[in-house]
């Protein structure tokens, strides 16, 4: 898959050719790895941010900075209380990291604390994965409200 126009390509698996089976007839070139739903939940909020500058027309190269603390309080919003504030910290540092690793934000060079939202975000988080976490999100509230059965805690998958 080639954008042009965002300046990235990468490589998507071809849909298996078994359909039911769940067995694919070329082998994947990426392990698929399940998120965790913290991590997916950043990845939504980072997307939202994304959207929200390329709507402003912001004019710095067209690429969005946020700082380790901006991105600390837009996921911190949505963690339980706690009354270690040094654990919660440490829990956003680790899925930012996490993020960093997965290639959606980039650390500038030179900057300990400063990151940039990488555009290939978009084409990760886009509808359709939008509206498989919101399916996720609706069946871990119906578990926690004792609604519903066998909702699972992931987010999203890497890899697909």
């Amino acid at each position: 898959m080639i954008d042009e126009a965002e300046g990235y390509a990468f490589l998507r698996s071809a849909p298996s050719a078994d359909g039911e089976t769940g067995r694919e007839a070329v082998p994947r070139l990426v392990v698929r790895r399940a998120l965790s739903f913290h991590l997916s939940l950043l990845l939504v909020l980072l997307r939202k941010r994304l959207a929200e500058f390329d709507a402003s027309g912001a004019e710095n190269d067209g690429r969005l900075i946020l700082s380790g603390a901006q991105t600390a309080e837009l996921l911190r919003v949505f963690l339980p209380e706690s009354g270690n504030e040094v654990r919660v910290l440490t829990q956003i540092e680790a899925h930012i990291k996490k993020a960093v690793e997965l290639g959606f934000l980039r650390q500038l060079p030179g900057t300990e604390n400063l990151y940039e939202v990488r555009r290939i975000l978009k084409a990760f988080v886009d509808a359709q994965w939008l509206a498989d976490f919101d399916e996720r999100l609706e069946r871990y509230r119906d578990l926690l409200l004792g609604e519903g059965g066998g909702a699972r805690r992931k987010g999203a998958e890497v890899g697909g």
